[in-house]
């Protein structure tokens, strides 16, 4: 599938970002959008981000990078230089989009700011994703994936039952998410600032914060203590709540895990679980009829757990997994990522994308598309772009002179990432 097949096709957008928002930049590309990344001379500080082809650093050998930057041309600019302020004033006078995550107040000392922006194009909508946003006390704030985890809420409601370990310190997720949230947030709101262009005619400036998209994914911890006065708990391998519930997550005999949800299970619930137990001589007591008898079932729950502990212990995660869905229980195998490359459903609905490294020599497998389009296809367009990759092409369209385009783009006095 070439550019400009997916539902945003005929979008131009122009993202000048790090690791903040190249996630949302990412969104609105594979979708179909013409995203043109700009970066510094010399690359984006995300390509020394590991880890890398066959372990050996190199701005294009990064893996983050590729993931984070499919479907994007790529251009370096040096916003330092004159000839490369022009061409960024150009690029962003045909545009429809510009996203961008330097710290605040940085576009407008080059001045570039919204304002001075869109007098030349009164259509063009401004998404800044920044840590704390471009307010504030904490706006000059330096920040991390982590920081915003600890200061956003998430990670003190993440983490291990007292009872488990009494000493287990808070837990924040992995790989980006608080950039993630951020993103998702920012892309919600660029597609909302396109719809109301459609009915105005007129642009917007969006002021987004990882911070407060961090504050508003909380679950129910914020809405708990905001109406009730209640602060939630931490528990291990299932939500945070305000009190304490049974646990879910079970070993099994193959030394994975499943979540088996127990907690509200009905007397008819129960009766079609101890016979699935009962199969494989495991059901205890279970099927006696006084578990018929909701009050009874619910003062002997730490038995139904015991027992369903039993059970799980004895079987592999997958049969409790299929074996608990075929029975209707919403239950599930906790599965490490490397797993999910050899999910038969997410290959059923090709979910794994291959996109061709024409330098390389061979395709890459990637991860695809969260929904499907039937009247226009989602699909990785091209690899993420090398450094400069698309300097001649993006800017002769510009109308920039070939002999100004070395000094725009930085090639004479290379200079390391603007921050």
């Amino acid at each position: 599938m070439s550019q400009g097949q997916g539902p945003l096709d005929g979008v131009r957008v122009v993202e000048l970002s790090g690791a903040e928002a190249q996630f949302c930049g990412k969104l609105l590309a594979d979708l179909g959008a013409d995203v043109i990344k700009v970066e510094p001379p010399g690359g984006e500080a995300t390509r020394g981000i590991g880890p890398f082809l066959a372990d050996q650093p190199g701005p294009d050998r990064s893996l983050s990078f590729w993931h984070y930057n499919t479907s994007k041309r790529g251009v370096t600019l040096d916003l330092e230089h004159p000839a490369g302020l022009d061409a960024f004033r150009r690029l962003v006078a045909h545009a429809d989009v510009l996203l961008e995550s330097r710290a605040p107040g940085t576009l407008p000392a080059l001045g570039l700011g919204y304002e001075t922006l869109s007098a030349d194009n009164p259509g063009l909508v401004m998404c800044s994703l920044t840590p704390f946003g471009q307010t504030g006390p904490w706006r000059d704030y330096v920040s991390s994936d982590l920081t915003h985890f600890a200061a956003g809420g998430q990670m003190a409601s993440c983490g291990y039952d007292d009872a488990d370990d009494p000493a287990a310190t808070p837990i924040a997720p992995d790989g980006g998410n608080a950039w993630h949230t951020g993103s998702h947030y920012a892309y919600i709101a660029i597609m909302a600032a396109l719809v109301q262009r459609t009915v105005t005619g007129e642009g917007d400036y969006i002021d987004a914060s990882v911070h407060e998209a961090c504050a508003l994914s909380t679950e129910s911890a914020v809405a708990s203590w905001v109406f009730r006065g209640e602060p939630v708990i931490r528990q291990t391998g299932r939500h945070h709540s305000a009190n304490a519930t049974p646990p879910t997550q079970f070993r099994c005999r193959d030394g994975k895990y499943v979540n088996a949800i127990l907690w509200g299970m009905t007397p008819s619930n129960l009766r079609r679980l101890a016979e699935w137990m009962a199969e494989h001589d495991l059901a205890d007591d279970l099927l006696d009829e006084r578990y018929a008898d909701a009050a009874f079932m619910r003062q002997h729950h730490g038995h139904v757990v015991d027992v369903t502990a039993r059970f799980t212990a004895n079987m592999t995660a997958d049969e409790i997994y299929h074996g608990g869905q075929e029975r209707g229980f919403t239950w599930s195998a906790v599965r490490a990522p490397d797993e999910l490359l050899g999910d038969p459903h997410l290959a059923d609905r090709e979910f794994w994308t291959e996109v061709a490294h024409p330098d390389l020599g061979r395709s890459y497998t990637y991860p695809g598309p969260v929904a499907i389009y039937n009247g226009s296809p989602w699909r990785i367009s091209r690899r993420a772009p090398l450094v400069g990759e698309h300097n001649e092409e993006v800017l002769q369209a510009l109308g920039v002179l070939a002999e100004d385009i070395p000094g725009a783009c930085g090639l004479e006095n290379p200079r390391g990432p603007l921050r």
